[in-house]
């Protein structure tokens, strides 16, 4: 089975690249993709880019091109729920485009022609993906006193004791930076957990497929005001080491 890994930004897989062996570089649709092993299972890393028609291009590449047979994506999000905090990890569980309005035709946020507004993401993946993310936080993370000063130095109010949450990712071809569009995506969509730009479109490409897709998404910012401070910062000290941690948990155990 071959697991393709996609992140948006360098820096959110960097430490996946370090551990790939039998590296393979290939070039395909304008992008560079990555074949070798993790753990002992095929996989294939790439960027996805930024935005849903990126991200969809290069989910769809991975299935005609590479053969993945599923999907998972690893990245930073910013926290729409008063319960999400900095440091914290969001699964998805279901994702919705929260800037699709194809009104009058369809109902807001409808995705025309599927008469559905989310797309699920795989339930078995998600289950021993959470198992890796629990074990990741409880232990290793809990036990490393350096990535526990990271995310207390960025904000996150828990210090170690991340919280893991399960629910609704909204995506979006924008970055949300201002309390009132937090305000505002929180009145519409009460139930979205956090806010990014890829991870309904992939999960959309994987439905067309019928391949099992998963997003796990470190909250990096409250997305309001200060999103932009510290990014690029915390994508590289915190959530990057997190991807390696709790992708590394999961293809070791499954």
């Amino acid at each position: 089975m071959t697991t393709a890994i996609l992140s948006a930004l360098p820096e959110e897989q960097a430490g996946l690249h370090a551990l790939l062996q039998g590296a393979l570089t290939v070039q395909h649709a304008g992008r560079s993709f990555w074949r070798g092993s993790l753990h002992g299972h095929a996989v294939v890393l790439a960027l996805s880019g930024i935005g849903k028609v990126a991200a969809a291009t290069t989910a769809t590449a991975l299935v005609e091109k590479f053969g993945a047979q599923r999907i998972v994506f690893t990245g930073v999000a910013g926290a729409l729920a008063d319960k999400v905090q900095v440091g914290d990890v969001v699964l998805g569980s279901a994702f919705l485009q929260h800037d699709m309005d194809a009104t009058p035709l369809f109902p807001r946020y409808e995705v025309p022609m599927y008469a559905r507004s989310c797309f699920d993401a795989d339930s078995m993946l998600n289950a021993s993906l959470l198992i890796a993310i629990y074990d990741y936080m409880t232990l290793t993370l809990g036990q490393n006193s350096i990535n526990s000063r990271l995310v207390h130095a960025f904000g996150a109010a828990r210090g170690v004791k991340t919280c893991v949450h399960t629910g609704l990712i909204a995506s979006g071809d924008r970055f949300v930076s201002s309390a009132a569009e937090v305000q505002r995506l929180r009145s519409e969509l009460p139930d979205a957990l956090c806010v990014e730009m890829e991870g309904a479109a992939v999960a959309q490409v994987c439905h067309d497929y019928g391949l099992p897709f998963a997003a796990i998404r470190t909250i990096s910012d409250r997305a309001d005001d200060a999103a932009h401070v510290d990014f690029a910062a915390f994508t590289k000290a915190v959530a990057g080491p997190y991807a390696v941690g709790i992708i590394g948990n999961w293809l070791k155990n499954n």
